[in-house]
């Protein structure tokens, strides 16, 4: 057998060296690839979450709304509500959506006792803020979303609302308070011309708070039971049920004669029996059921 010499037994163990420190070099490299991409991606995932829902705050302004539920109880204000006794069963589902002001407290047999999210219009923005320690520290870890048209919700300082908002978001740190974008505002006009053929606003119509509701549930949820939402066609039929606008309140408004002036007035008033259409066809493509009174589209 030969034997190496000195020399090249020394290359030998130097070429070895440089190859360890070559396989090194990759392996660190491609640990620090892995970790950028990493954090690239999950950065890439918040930016483009659901970013229609900017939280309010003083800190930072592009803060998005990251939420995602398997199944949502959509909960209406309706009156149809009143004596359902399904508070047990919308306490049992991951997210609770409510709307506006309404109340749990006393109501708790029918509509639940839970809330994950509660959608607010404008108008209905101060009536929270008039009970400003119930909402936003009792309630603190519900989140808010409040939407209106630009004139009330805009973000130099003339907005109105959204400067309302912005105290309470200071006032109160710990809230989860957010703003639907102006983008998306007119993403669901779009939505309702594309549905009805009608531009909302030259039609003289107002979306409900009930409608950025069902969009918001259409973002978060996977499947969704909506309980007191009466189908477009019930107002109509002879043998309907009499109930109030709203299941609170003490508010003995009816609820079909409010959804018919509303649909038939010229200006400024809500759609509530088309957009009633329109739940109907996203029902058909979407896992949503409807619940007291139940139908299926």
């Amino acid at each position: 057998m030969g034997y190496l010499s000195h020399g090249t037994l020394k290359c030998l163990m130097r070429t070895q060296y440089f190859r360890w420190l070559s396989l090194l070099s990759l392996s660190l490299t491609l640990f620090w690839i892995g970790h950028v991409v990493k954090r690239d991606i999950h950065a890439a995932v918040h930016i483009t979450g659901l970013k229609d829902y900017v939280r309010i705050t003083d800190v930072r302004m592009d803060q998005f709304l990251d939420m995602h539920c398997n199944q949502c109880a959509l909960v209406s204000s309706s009156g149809q509500m009143l004596g359902a006794d399904v508070g047990e069963e919308i306490d049992k589902s991951q997210c609770v959506i409510r709307m506006n002001n309404a109340p749990t407290s006393g109501y708790e047999k029918d509509v639940g006792s839970r809330t994950t999210v509660r959608v607010v219009s404008h108008t209905s923005a101060p009536l929270l803020i008039k009970n400003e320690h119930y909402f936003f520290t009792q309630s603190r870890n519900t989140t808010y979303v409040f939407w209106g048209p630009e004139r009330n919700m805009r973000q130099d300082g003339k907005g109105r609302i959204f400067n309302a908002l912005l105290k309470m978001a200071k006032k109160y740190p710990d809230a989860n308070i957010y703003s639907v974008t102006r983008e998306k505002i007119q993403y669901c006009d779009n939505i309702f011309q594309n549905e009805t053929g009608k531009n909302r606003m030259k039609t003289g119509a107002f979306l409900s708070t009930g409608f950025f509701t069902m969009i918001l549930a259409l973002d978060v949820c996977d499947s969704i039971h909506v309980y007191g939402m009466i189908d477009n066609n019930y107002c109509s039929r002879a043998n309907h049920s009499v109930v109030p606008y709203h299941y609170y309140g003490g508010n003995r408004v009816n609820e079909c004669r409010m959804y018919i002036v509303h649909e038939n007035t010229k200006r400024g008033g809500h759609r509530f029996i088309t957009e009633k259409a329109i739940y109907a066809k996203w029902a058909t493509r979407h896992k949503m059921e409807f619940k007291h009174p139940s139908w299926r589209p």
